[in-house]
């Protein structure tokens, strides 16, 4: 069996390949998509549905969307703790370890987890770490697009076609183009966006609707309910034109129509900004979009009514929803697990994939009778077919130099400080008075997205090289330690005790938001659930607990009509 992994903005997923095919599991609710949550309840640390019910309730005692820090240094405090974006992760990635062994019966450890095509060196690596910290060996990344257009192209392995992948899920939005012949997946380009995503169209409309109501967006006792009800209205206007909002926000009444076309006013920025990725995909990958035979839509915020006419429009055809485009990523995550392991099942199918930015290292410029230093010189272009490996030939800039220095940088502008720093590496070359000496700086770059630096001085043959493995900012392995250590010593909820606790915080979130002649009600829901819970009679409770869930799902469509 292999395992893959869609770490997500919103939500998260995990995906097992056997006999053939890649198969969804459950979590410890039975439900495929656990959200990517981590919140503190009665003092131990608890992920997924009942943290995001927890966030709604008590803001200050969850975090979420943590995917948009990986690689940076934001903390999250969760009680007198504070966690980083990799830590967080780990324990969503802990949470869906836990789920596949109890669902495979195996123990977990070899995995493919997904990322966004766009995310750079050192958020791939906060990835890895946060596998790491999980008790996970991450034997392989794969770019979110490229694991959709693997499971579709495993769905479809006799068909020959050009397709383009659209993926804009909760925190980022990528593009694919790939080609498909005999058996044979071979993504052209990739681009993407890193910040932009479902999450940013349910906070226009949530600004929207407290600009409407005279609410603060900002408040932090308010935004969670906030963003819960913009989340609804988002979801309803993906299938109806209108809706009505009712609800109650800190005292404050609220009561709004809300068409689809207005709803398109309001998120009418977030959408010019998909065009860019398209652009540059297309542009990479040679082919217009008439020549493109598909539009395969991806992630979640792709059900969004005005997403889905954006990419028909700029494409000029009808996108396809083959396979659910909140699974298709981790489904294809697991594929690559397969393809890494050699499953027999696939010894029939061939993927290669390409580099989302191009590498190079700074030089300087000639300027009239002066050398300015700090442009990029690019060395393998964006969007290469990868493994690759390319040379570029460089002089020294004054006679009798004696060293020669590359700081080698990940990125698309033209000055070197605009980039992503990966590394440095320096030579020295002979002290030549008559001639410039000069010397050939070859990258080599795999499929793992490690880059190794090799330069050759020219004159003598001698040789230096760098393998970038840490990055300035990345967790190092003290760092990594460290969280392993925390990560021990947290006071986490069993799994059994998931359904007992997610349910027990929608009641408590739903109390916080009930006007005053329902909370005695919404109370009286989590007195029926203590007093089942004391019993300690299985079924019982399992019913309660079904019954319990679709008087609260009654109750919250009260919010939107």
């Amino acid at each position: 069996m292999h395992f893959g992994v869609d770490l997500g903005t919103t939500n998260s997923l995990i995906a097992v390949f056997r006999d053939g095919t890649p198969q969804l599991i459950p979590n410890a609710l039975g439900q495929v998509l656990t959200p990517s949550v981590v919140a503190l309840h009665q003092g131990r640390l608890v992920v997924g549905e009942a943290a995001r019910a927890i966030s709604l309730s008590q803001p200050a005692q969850a975090a979420g969307l943590f995917k948009r820090a990986m690689g940076t240094d934001r903390a999250y405090r969760l009680g007198q703790t504070d966690y980083n974006a990799p830590e967080l992760s780990a324990m969503v990635l802990a949470a869906l370890k836990a789920d596949a062994e109890a669902h495979c019966g195996v123990p977990v450890s070899d995995v493919v987890i997904s990322v966004p095509a766009y995310f750079n060196e050192l958020q791939r690596k906060a990835v890895r770490a946060a596998g790491r910290i999980a008790g996970l060996n991450v034997t392989r990344l794969i770019n979110e697009p490229t694991a959709a257009a693997l499971a579709y192209g495993l769905h479809e392995r006799d068909a020959e076609a050009k397709i383009l992948v659209f993926d804009l899920g909760g925190g980022t939005f990528d593009v694919s183009v790939l080609d498909l012949f005999e058996g044979v997946i071979e993504v052209r380009a990739s681009a993407g966006d890193a910040f932009l995503g479902g999450e940013d169209f349910t906070d226009a409309l949530a600004r929207y609707i407290a600009t409407q109501s005279g609410l603060d967006a900002n408040d932090p006792a308010l935004r969670p309910a906030l963003i819960k009800l913009a989340e609804q209205a988002k979801v309803g206007l993906s299938s109806d034109a209108q809706i009505h909002l009712q609800a109650e926000l800190g005292g404050t009444p609220i009561d709004l129509h809300l068409t689809r076309e207005r709803f398109d006013d309001i998120t009418a920025p977030l959408l010019t900004r998909l065009a860019a990725p398209l652009d540059r995909a297309l542009h990479d990958s040679g082919f217009t979009a008439q020549q493109i035979d598909k539009v395969v839509l991806v992630g979640g915020a792709t059900r969004m009514a005005a997403v889905r006419a954006y990419a028909g429009r700029k494409l000029r055809q009808f996108p396809v929803i083959g396979l659910d485009p909140d699974q298709v990523v981790a489904l294809g995550a697991a594929v690559q697990a397969a393809l890494v392991a050699r499953d027999a099942a696939l010894d029939d199918v061939v993927m290669t994939d390409v580099s989302a930015f191009t590498l190079g290292c700074d030089t300087a410029r000639q300027i009239g009778n002066t050398y300015r230093e700090g442009y990029f010189q690019p060395i393998i272009e964006r969007n290469s077919i990868i493994p690759t490996s390319r040379e570029e030939m460089f002089s020294t800039i004054q006679l009798g130099q004696e060293v020669l220095r590359f700081r080698i940088f990940q990125g698309e502008s033209p000055l070197a400080m605009n980039n992503l720093a990966l590394g440095e590496i320096e030579v020295k070359v002979p002290r030549n008075m008559e001639h410039h000496e000069s010397a050939i700086v070859r990258f080599t770059y795999d499929v793992s997205g490690l880059l190794e630096v090799d330069v050759t001085v020219q004159s003598t043959g001698k040789k230096a090289s760098l393998v970038i493995s840490k990055l300035a900012g990345e967790m190092s392995e003290a760092d990594i330690t460290a969280a392993l250590k925390k990560m021990a010593a947290l006071k986490q909820h069993p799994r059994d005790d998931a359904a007992n606790i997610h349910l027990r915080t929608r009641i408590e979130a739903a109390y916080g938001m009930a006007r005053a002649e329902a909370r005695d009600w919404v109370a009286n829901l989590l007195v029926q659930l203590d007093a089942a819970i004391d019993a300690q009679d299985p079924h019982t409770l399992t019913a309660l607990r079904r019954d319990l869930h679709k008087a609260l799902d009654e109750f919250e469509a009260h919010y939107v009509t």
